[in-house]
């Protein structure tokens, strides 16, 4: 950035802006009037645009100059095409001339939607690597409506998941009461349930809408193996083609995002049957053939075969862990899925958790949330991401803090539901102590302008019958323990369109990790704060310079107008 970035970190005066009259009623017997405001640039906007313009005109020459010096764009042939997107995008205004931008137009590029705050809308990570070195968005229980006790089960929270670009589907299997059918639910529970056919039939018409990236399937199977060979009969109809079978069981290393895209992976733990491992399907179905002729007798062998096709839908093999800790944190050769607890990730982290970033260098860790979570909350995300583990199974029913962190997460690589996961956690010669201490890599500077667009999004007595908002912002860095701070804004009273001018800094050890986490309120002086918005960005994609960042509602549904107006810039640590 040039000296101009550096100065515009620095606090600055109020913004000035233009009044218009509207009128809230108040009470039934008179009116009260209040001054509604039309955001004009602050004047550190306006010094900036005065040294990137001429005249107060601003040539598409002179934007070229201002993207690529101050708001770090690249350059070339991309940035150009840029420059005449965002001239096009400002022709219907009449703030717009065929000459150029003058500094209202120019204001309004600012806090559009063309001036985003990530580098990247779409997949731009290798995704040519193993499974396991990418963290994947997971659910849990992922058919449930509500909450884990009484709730409904349903379709319609698998296909809002996968809408949303979550990429691994939970589906607990049980018997029907006659035993002759498969259901979903949540077993020991008053949920009701849901077939399971109604569920892969909803995945398959789904799984590709918002990513072309495979979807896994676990299974927590509950069945008998006669159920189990109906369950492969199903899912073979269902998915087809679209379904992926391993050439071995015995897989050493998983396939890469990339090679899968477009397939189904099945995830479960594998029936026992006879000795017919370590070959490929078509010969294990020969086998099974064979083994079928010599007219079988005894039933438990019987089962045992039948269950050999239930065992060739399993992509990834799952299982718990058994035996001493240090003996299944070792990779013994076979690439495998193991679950646990967030309970359980937090008493083994304390004592291996460098063993199981290196084991989550070939194998997959699922972590799911405790029992006691009978109401669809969550917990913290970050543990098992800096400890490795790609499927950090969430409930996506509930609307908590943790949940818009894991929102924030898959708004990486754009929004595909994969991540790759930082070197330092795959790095095998160098293991990673996620506990452990380190110096600041780079410190994430961010200056908190102003915001707009509650007027449109709220309604006018949303927060206050009687006077307009007193909002204020909160701006934190979730990642490593040692990385994470929250620091506040002032309040500012009475003001649709605040002006803060304020300036945060985020030392940053692990940096690849960090998410920014932005949330604004409205201070009720006499009760909670009023919720005027949030999100949560991956560190490792903001763009630096001027950036438009809109906020989303408790739900994680963006609003249509309400954004803050922002700065970002990184500085490096030299003693790194």
């Amino acid at each position: 950035m040039t000296n101009t970035s550096s100065k515009s970190l620095r606090q600055g005066s109020v913004s000035r802006v233009q009044m218009s009259k509207q009128h809230f009623k108040v009470c039934f017997c008179f009116k009260r009037m209040f001054r509604l405001k039309v955001a004009e640039p602050p004047h550190e906007i306006c010094t900036i645009f005065d040294a990137y313009s001429q005249n107060g005109n601003m040539s598409m020459d002179d934007l070229y100059t201002f993207l690529v010096q101050f708001q770090g764009e690249m350059g070339g042939d991309a940035t150009k095409k840029q420059v005449q997107a965002i001239f096009d995008s400002l022709k219907h205004l009449t703030i717009f001339q065929r000459k150029g931008l003058h500094i209202e137009a120019f204001f309004r590029y600012l806090l559009g939607n063309l001036n985003g705050p990530l580098a990247q809308d779409q997949v731009h990570q290798n995704m040519n690597s193993p499974l396991a070195h990418y963290f994947l968005y997971t659910g849990h229980n992922s058919y449930l409506t509500g909450n884990q006790l009484s709730s409904e089960s349903s379709t319609s929270p698998i296909i809002e998941a996968l809408k949303k670009g979550v990429r691994v589907i939970e589906l607990d299997l049980w018997p029907s009461s006659k035993e002759n059918d498969v259901l979903v639910r949540h077993g020991g529970t008053l949920t009701s349930s849901v077939k399971l056919k109604a569920c892969l039939n909803a995945i398959k018409e789904y799984a590709f809408y918002a990513s072309e990236y495979p979807v896994v399937i676990t299974f927590e199977d509950h069945i008998t193996t006669n159920l189990q060979a109906k369950v492969a009969e199903m899912v073979n109809d269902i998915f087809g083609e679209m379904l992926y079978r391993p050439d071995s069981e015995h897989m050493e290393i998983f396939c890469s995002p990339e090679l899968l895209k477009g397939k189904i992976l099945i995830s479960t733990k594998p029936p026992e049957t006879p000795d017919f491992q370590g070959k490929r399907p078509e010969e294990r179905t020969q086998n099974l053939h064979d083994y079928k002729q010599d007219d079988l007798d005894d039933e438990g062998e019987e089962d045992d075969a039948i269950g050999l096709g239930y065992r060739d839908l399993i992509a990834i093999h799952a299982g718990k862990p058994k035996g001493k800790i240090e003996n299944w944190l070792i990779h013994h050769g076979q690439a495998r899925r193991v679950s646990l607890s967030e309970q359980e990730l937090e008493e083994i982290a304390t004592k291996h958790g460098s063993d199981i970033v290196r084991f989550t260098q070939t194998n997959l860790v699922r972590i799911y949330p405790k029992g006691m979570r009978v109401d669809s909350s969550n917990y913290d995300p970050m543990t098992g991401w800096m400890h490795g583990a790609q499927m950090v199974a969430f409930n996506m029913q509930g609307h908590d803090h943790f949940l818009n962190i894991m929102q924030g997460m898959f708004r990486a690589n754009g929004g595909c539901g994969y991540v790759k996961k930082p070197d330092i956690l795959l790095n095998v010669d160098k293991g990673f102590d996620p506990r452990g201490t380190r110096l600041v890599q780079k410190t994430l500077q961010v200056l908190v302008y102003m915001g707009e667009g509650w007027q449109s999004d709220f309604g006018r007595t949303h927060f206050d019958l009687y006077s307009p908002p007193d909002f204020y912002v909160k701006v934190g860095i979730h990642g490593v323990p040692a990385d994470r701070a929250t620091k506040e804004t002032r309040t500012i009273e009475d003001e649709w369109l605040p002006v803060w001018n304020e300036l945060f800094s985020f030392p940053l050890t692990v940096p690849e990790l960090a998410l920014l986490h932005i949330k604004v309120g409205e201070r009720d002086f006499s009760g909670k704060p009023d919720f005027g918005g949030q999100t949560c960005l991956p560190v490792s994609e903001l763009k630096e310079g001027i950036r438009a960042v809109r906020l989303y509602d408790r739900k994680g549904e963006i609003y249509n107008s309400v954004r803050l107006l922002l700065q970002f810039q990184f500085v490096n640590n030299t003693n790194a």
